[in-house]
């Protein structure tokens, strides 16, 4: 799934207020889609991370703070401090971890690029889906290896090419059929920029990374229980909104057709699926 975006009301007054807490609860609500979108990476996930109870975890791109959660249940003896760039889903974060624990979770709005972390200060550094939109990899890659003790482990899920990827591929040529995605910058900051294997491990070696392995996870993503449920995630994405905004109404009409007998057709007992494709990197600090 790529970025969503969900927007308030302009400041002031009790309408701003309901405003600021819809959105909330829309964020809440993408953040707990992309959590079962995904729940199938997650097993794979988790097992190669391996939290010890002692485990001090720094978790990148944490996100509405599922992946810190597990990895703060799992280092029952240390801690698990998730970083994200967006105050809101760490907000979301915030709250179900006051609900729901774990008590050693906690979380910092920052750039995980260029924030002066304390320096060898993890054992651990996970990222689910948040390390593949660094302006400069190398450079990012660096500064989390200096919060890292020597030795200490990298894990990382991140996807392969788009066209492994079916949720990419089927979904914009429902939308747009016979049309290009839009083009991705040169070097990074898209969903696929560490989808080439020698390109991961040329960065990571860059940053000093050793030991750097890469096994591929082979499962659908689950877009929702049933065909509603997956269209309105659908229409709810960024991107889905960019590109429809470019459209006639009649040409919206038609995509939005066109989607639903894509999702129809990927319909199962068990949700809406498409496949994927990513993978699992893994690498210690020199």
């Amino acid at each position: 799934m790529t970025g969503v975006t969900t927007g308030g009301g302009p400041g002031g007054g009790p309408g701003a207020a309901n405003a600021g807490q819809a959105a909330g609860e829309a964020r809440a609500r993408l953040a707990a889609a992309f959590d079962a979108e995904i729940r199938r990476h997650d097993e794979h996930f988790r097992a190669a991370a391996a939290v010890r109870p002692a485990d001090r975890v720094l978790d990148v791109g944490c996100g509405s703070g599922k992946s810190t959660r597990d990895a703060a249940r799992a280092a029952t003896a240390g801690s698990a401090l998730g970083v994200d760039i967006s105050e809101p889903l760490l907000a979301v974060a915030r709250r179900l971890t006051a609900a729901e624990g774990p008590p050693n979770a906690d979380y910092l709005q920052a750039d995980a690029q260029t924030h002066r972390f304390p320096v060898t200060a993890f054992d651990l550094c996970i990222s689910r889906f948040g390390t593949m939109f660094f302006a400069d990899p190398v450079a990012a890659f660096t500064n989390l290896g200096h919060a890292l003790r020597p030795g200490a482990r990298l894990v990382l899920l991140v996807w392969q090419h788009a066209e492994r990827n079916e949720w990419s591929t089927a979904v914009h040529e429902a939308l747009a059929p016979g049309t290009s995605p839009p083009a991705r910058p040169d070097g990074g900051q898209h969903a696929f920029s560490l989808a080439d294997p020698d390109t991961t491990r040329r960065i990571l070696t860059a940053a000093g990374f050793t030991g750097i392995d890469l096994a591929e996870v082979d499962e659908p993503v689950h877009y929702g229980p049933g065909v509603d449920a997956a269209q309105e995630l659908v229409l709810g994405l960024r991107d889905t909104r960019d590109l429809l905004a470019e459209l006639s109404e009649a040409q919206v009409a038609a995509a939005h057709r066109r989607l639903r007998d894509t999702l129809e057709a990927h319909a199962t007992a068990d949700g809406v699926h498409f496949g994927s494709r990513a993978w699992i990197v893994t690498a210690r600090r020199g």
